[in-house]
């Protein structure tokens, strides 16, 4: 008789972690290269005491499997700043962190003291040849071609590096928009990337607006769905179980 108030249970359980990824989506809308998620749900069967047979007398339950990333490129927005880069297309910045190399799509860079081109956390962005790209104090114009070309009035100074990875998927979130994975990654030997842009997150609010209020009422469904099957087994309850004279 409880049965059918745990499935509505395990999909309203669904329900809200879906709704927290949600919300997290909403409230990155505007990080640079920020890219949505969504919860994975698959059926899982599970035998009743009475199962005997292969088919059928089966309890059906929502499973969560996991997070899965939208890796769709966010628009690219002009700001005019030099150190901003946007990549257009697959792949990622590699940078080298106080942790190891992690990777990004934020191209939000800007110059440290030393005259390295660093990430907004203070982390180097790295060259084609895995070293840091440092500036000459005298070098003012910064010019960075389609193919990650870093040149100078004094010349090419370096190329950034982009690369990819065989299943984007298995990148994990390490904060401040940096991904790690164990992976290991491809340089891409020609990448398209464009000076002065940004490339801005790639959720669309009015559509996540939208999948919570249905994410709101499929709640309230299941929600309703307990509250009958409460109401049926105290019905049940009155009716079998005589009343003491």
């Amino acid at each position: 008789m409880e049965n059918t108030s745990y499935i509505a249970l395990s999909r309203q359980n669904a329900l809200w972690r879906q709704m927290d990824v949600i919300a997290n989506n909403m409230a990155n809308a505007n990080t640079p290269a920020y890219k949505g998620e969504q919860m994975m749900f698959r059926e899982y069967l599970m035998n009743t005491r009475s199962s005997n047979r292969t088919v059928g007398d089966k309890l059906s339950y929502v499973q969560d499997m996991g997070v899965l990333r939208d890796t769709r490129e966010g628009p690219l927005t002009k700001t005019d700043n030099p150190l901003d880069i946007g990549i257009h297309g697959e792949g990622y910045f590699q940078i080298e962190t106080q942790a190891g190399m992690r990777y990004s799509r934020n191209g939000h860079f800007r110059l440290d003291e030393a005259g390295m081109l660093v990430n907004s956390q203070g982390s180097a962005v790295m060259d084609n040849r895995d070293n840091p790209i440092i500036f000459a104090p005298n070098e003012t114009r910064i010019e960075i071609a389609g193919d990650g070309t870093v040149s100078t009035e004094n010349g090419v100074v370096a190329q950034l590096k982009v690369v990819r990875f065989a299943n984007e998927q298995n990148l994990r979130k390490a904060g401040d928009s940096l991904y790690e994975t164990t992976d290991d990654p491809e340089a891409i030997q020609r990448p398209q990337v464009v000076q002065g842009m940004m490339e801005e997150s790639n959720v669309q609010p009015v559509m996540e607006i939208t999948r919570m209020t249905e994410m709101l009422r499929q709640y309230q469904s299941a929600q309703n769905v307990i509250d009958k099957e409460h109401e049926r087994t105290l019905k049940m309850i009155e009716t079998l179980v005589p009343r003491n004279a």
